[in-house]
């Protein structure tokens, strides 16, 4: 019998994505599969976009501080000018990913984004996080045409399979989107 790994579909730009890479395998009692997609072309697929443009921002900005102390996680430290652009930060997962490190890279990137504060569109930063994981040529990457096709391609079958935002996690056939459904979906596998 073949056992399909749950999937966890994530952008690096969202805190609530940070939120459920950095405790799922704990709460799922082992590591999903993290597949990079672009949310802003999700956010543009379902016609609204991030609540961190809407005047609903400091409230948002509390509960992702809420649930990070909740899950005894460092505090978060919010980089400036977040949302951050992250076509490029995605670009790199792909490449990570390729490279067998798209775990440890998205882990790092998160935590110098959320818990250090730092700008992760900042390509020179993204390559020395990679570097600091055993990812080499990411500002290559980032400009490559096969890069470029594979993340719109994941994100393209992300919403085939009915991803409205990150983080989703797939498990069971099924689909929970928040960081606060893991402990739903481990309750049902």
């Amino acid at each position: 019998m073949t056992v399909v790994k749950s999937v966890l579909y994530y952008d690096l730009a969202s805190p609530y994505a940070y939120l459920a890479v950095v405790r799922a395998a704990d709460v799922l009692g082992e590591a999903p599969r993290l597949q990079p997609v672009l949310v802003g072309a999700i956010f543009g697929r379902r016609g609204r976009g991030s609540w961190a443009l809407t005047d609903q921002r400091d409230a948002g900005e509390a509960e992702i501080e809420r649930r990070a102390a909740a899950y005894r996680l460092p505090p978060v430290v919010w980089p400036s000018g977040w949302p951050l652009n992250s076509l490029g930060p995605m670009r790199a997962a792909i490449h990570a990913e390729r490279e067998g490190a798209g775990e440890a890279f998205a882990r790092a990137v998160f935590e110098r984004e959320f818990a250090h504060g730092e700008d992760i569109s900042d390509v020179v930063r993204l390559d020395e996080i990679g570097r600091s994981v055993g990812v080499e040529g990411i500002p290559e990457a980032i400009a490559d045409p096969e890069i470029k096709r594979a993340l719109r391609e994941a994100t393209d079958q992300a919403w085939q399979r009915g991803v409205q935002g990150v983080p989703t996690l797939e498990a069971g056939r099924r689909l929970y989107f928040g960081d606060d459904r893991l402990e739903e979906a481990a309750r049902a596998a």
